[in-house]
């Protein structure tokens, strides 16, 4: 199977970059002419089946409006999965693109990012990864104090990181 071109698919979507959303060109099966491309996966991203192979909708977009397929990965500036507007998107490596993580994953216990609980001191540490391994930052009283220093780090240390989310 060759690869997906960029005519062959401007041939079947069309793009939108101010609302980031891919419109049907053509019927196809099930797919109906004028229709919304693609569905959002359990991931939060939205994906779109072309010739039975399911492609991520910001990578097609990609190839969509620059004609090639992204080396590495592509961050959504805002961090919304689904909000494949062209100026939220942006070429990032994976290190650039977990930069620009702000909330704290799932099996975070503390509420802050960057923050963790430290039982053998009774304190809180923050620490922030910077180019693949962990920098101290401190122990403190509060978990606020230390996502304080935590944040303070990030903007100093994450050049990719976007504080203000809002594009």
């Amino acid at each position: 199977m060759t690869e997906l071109t960029q005519e062959q698919l401007q041939q079947l979507l069309s793009y939108d970059p101010d609302t980031g959303i891919f419109t049907n060109l053509k019927s196809r099966g099930r797919v109906k002419i004028g229709s919304v491309a693609g569905s959002k996966y359990s991931n939060g991203y939205i994906c779109i089946a072309i010739d039975s192979k399911r492609y991520l909708a910001h990578r097609l977009i990609w190839l969509y409006v620059y004609g090639e397929f992204p080396a590495n990965q592509i961050d959504h500036i805002n961090e919304v999965k689904d909000d494949n507007r062209l100026v939220n998107l942006r070429l990032a490596t994976n290190q650039e693109n977990n930069h620009n993580i702000s909330t704290p994953n799932k099996n975070n216990t503390s509420g802050y990012l960057g923050v963790y609980w430290y039982k053998p001191y009774g304190k809180w540490l923050a620490q922030i990864k910077v180019n693949g391994k962990d920098k101290h930052l401190g122990y403190f009283d509060t978990g606020e104090e230390a996502s304080k220093a935590y944040l303070a780090a990030k903007r100093k240390l994450h050049q990719f990181w976007v504080e203000e989310k809002t594009i």
